[in-house]
């Protein structure tokens, strides 16, 4: 069974494995990138900021990119 942190207000970087939360059900993947300014991905706008950043994850299964803010995301692994 797969380890699963709680949530990750802080401390997930660029290629940490994630999970969050769709419409379709839990989905894995890999943070590609941490967001610091208003950014675009999967037709969602994202208005992060330096002091509440966003992340942008890949999906593993569907290979789509989407931006989370850090408390949708558990780490995994």
């Amino acid at each position: 069974m797969t380890k699963v942190s709680k949530g990750v207000s802080k401390g997930v970087s660029k290629g940490d494995k994630v999970r969050w939360q769709t419409s379709q059900g839990p989905t894995e993947g890999t943070v590609t990138r941490k967001v610091t300014a208003t950014a675009k991905a999967g037709g969602h706008t994202a208005k992060a900021t330096p002091a509440d950043p966003q992340y942008e994850v890949k999906s593993a299964r569907s290979g789509k990119k989407a931006i989370h803010k850090a408390d949708a995301l558990k780490k995994i692994g």
